[in-house]
């Protein structure tokens, strides 16, 4: 299998139990979590050799952290001791009409002030076949946005492709902010991967699509994938198309664009969510999962919306599922029947 790295923050992730709002509990589910880690986990759980950089404190629960990714299989060699705190965030899961809510924590955590000495990445990139990084890196502050171009140039010079999630978060900066940041990094992408709403905020590219309420057409990509190929040269541009009826149920789909054809997936009718935060993460791990094993986009992408279809029904942020049971759901079976 293939060297995989992801350059990122994990989170300490703090829920109330079940549908619970903050105001009624007295205790909080402890969970790990964020971005670069997902999909890092989901790398590991197909077979692959998958690394997460990053920095994290030496006191225990910067331990608790490393030991959490190391659970499911993620090598944590590359990962930067020191700095004082680990980011928090609080997580609401909502229910019908009721949207989840996410409060950061996050300021001043230690990968947020890491410096490029802490990390040797022409060394990490050295045998890799894929980079991974978010848009959630560069964000988190002016440090992480310097690593995340340091450790795009050394991919690039290791002849690494490299895939970006979008992951505009509007807690973290603003579109103006974000643009100035991610416009010039899409020099070092290959894959491009991102949601209506991450084209428009972190690169001004506008889909005809009905955002707030969740209603997505998936022709009025088209031009927009088009476009972004043309001026950055991204070798694929991959979204997910969520229509959101509710917080507990969507519908789910995907669509990839190589340059030549557009390829557009089955749509999952996802009834009830259990937990859609790491949703995008999953179909990043999957769609790098299947574009290195898989002989065409269709089916690379195939796998990356089952795989994250899977994900939306698993409490937390990791996407705990196997090869296997990915293609046994992107093949037809989703049923749920016991498997004895």
């Amino acid at each position: 299998m293939s060297k995989i790295i992801t350059l990122g923050e994990i989170m300490l992730r703090l829920s109330p139990a079940g549908c619970n709002r903050f105001v009624q509990v007295d205790s909080f589910d402890v969970i790990w979590g964020g971005g670069e880690a997902n999909v890092a986990v989901s790398c590991a759980n197909y077979g692959h050799d998958a690394f997460f950089v990053s920095k994290l404190p030496t006191h225990a629960i910067g331990q608790a952290a490393v030991s959490a990714l190391r659970r499911y299989g993620v090598c944590t060699d590359y990962i930067a001791r020191g700095g004082n705190r680990v980011g928090i965030y609080y997580c609401e899961t909502g229910a019908s009409m009721r949207p989840s809510k996410v409060i950061y924590d996050r300021a001043n955590s230690a990968i947020a002030e890491a410096n490029p000495e802490d990390f040797d990445f022409d060394a990490i990139m050295e045998g890799a076949d894929w980079f991974h990084w978010s848009g959630i890196t560069p964000a988190i502050s002016d440090k992480a946005a310097e690593l995340t171009r340091l450790a795009c140039e050394a991919a690039k010079r290791k002849g690494v492709t490299v895939s970006c999630d979008l992951n505009f978060r509007k807690k973290l900066w603003t579109k103006e902010k974000a643009q100035s940041i991610m416009r010039p990094l899409m020099q070092y992408v290959d894959v491009c991967i991102g949601n209506e709403e991450d084209a428009e905020l972190c690169l001004g590219f506008k889909p005809a699509a009905d955002i707030e309420n969740g209603v997505t057409d998936a022709s009025g990509y088209k031009e927009i994938f088009k476009a972004m190929a043309a001026e950055f040269g991204f070798k694929y541009v991959a979204s997910t198309l969520r229509e959101s009826f509710s917080a507990t149920h969507n519908g789910w789909k995907a669509m990839i664009f190589n340059g030549e054809e557009f390829y557009e997936s089955k749509r999952y009718d996802i009834n009830p969510i259990i937990d859609r935060v790491g949703g995008g993460d999953s179909f990043s791990g999957g769609l790098i999962h299947g574009l290195l094993t898989m002989s065409t986009q269709g089916e690379a992408l195939e796998f990356a919306v089952a795989a994250s279809a899977l994900k939306q029904t698993i409490p937390g942020d990791f996407n705990l599922v196997t090869a296997d049971e990915v293609k046994a759901l992107a093949g037809g079976s989703a049923n749920g029947r016991v498997q004895r």
